[in-house]
């Protein structure tokens, strides 16, 4: 196993058991309450604040990733950086060559870790998607993609699919690096499915989508 594959492992296994812990210490069970309808917490942490927790540790990693490593490459996706000092190219196609995983596919390996668990599920959304398994799918997603959007804030809500209720919340994924704005611009599919649209620093990309599901808590 080399480097890069030994200290992927072990953000993943953080990442992963911390938020374990957490919910198995704070999550008590949530029961539908008799008038309302709407699930309500018999005790513990609120499942929103829960979410917050989880995505604070998800962000925070990836933001690391990007500024830390990606940023810091001789090399993204074929083109020379002038102010890049780690001699490694961060490329789509890492798999095929000796390149690292950008930012997106780096949180997608994290994220398929994670949902293998049953604790929670986590995934990237946006309505400019290149990867299509990362398209805003249900009503809710749609809708809280369109409010994030609007707003720059959270989106939360409870919902039930399947018989199965969950805590769910969007949260705004901005450019938080050159390279998350470049990668895109740039991106092939991108340019062809929005040839209008340019990224700038700082702006929502799209969301961090989180499910937690109550009954199992």
């Amino acid at each position: 196993m080399s480097r890069l594959e030994r200290w992927m492992q072990t953000l993943k296994t953080r990442t992963v058991a911390f938020v374990a812990i957490l919910l198995s210490v704070s999550v008590t069970v949530v029961a539908c309450s008799g008038s309302g309808g709407g699930p309500a917490a018999t005790g513990g942490i609120a499942p929103d604040l829960v979410a917050d927790y989880i995505h604070t540790v998800m962000a925070a990693d990836r933001t690391a990733y990007t500024k830390h490593v990606v940023n810091r490459s001789k090399t993204l996706e074929g083109k020379a950086k002038a102010d890049g000092v780690l001699n490694i190219e961060a490329t789509e196609g890492w798999q095929q060559t000796d390149g690292i995983p950008l930012p997106a596919q780096m949180f997608r390996l994290g994220s398929e870790i994670a949902n293998e668990s049953g604790f929670f599920t986590y995934n990237l959304i946006s309505p400019w998607y290149i990867n299509d398994n990362h398209a805003p799918k249900s009503d809710f997603e749609k809708t809280a993609m369109d409010a994030v959007i609007a707003n720059g804030e959270p989106y939360k809500e409870y919902q039930e699919v399947g018989g199965q209720k969950y805590f769910s919340a969007l949260y705004p994924d901005k450019a938080v690096a050159e390279a998350c704005v470049t990668c895109h611009n740039t991106h092939p599919v991108h340019k062809e499915r929005y040839p209008d649209k340019v990224f700038t620093m700082d702006e929502v990309m799209g969301g961090i989508i989180i499910n937690i599901p109550l009954d199992q808590a």
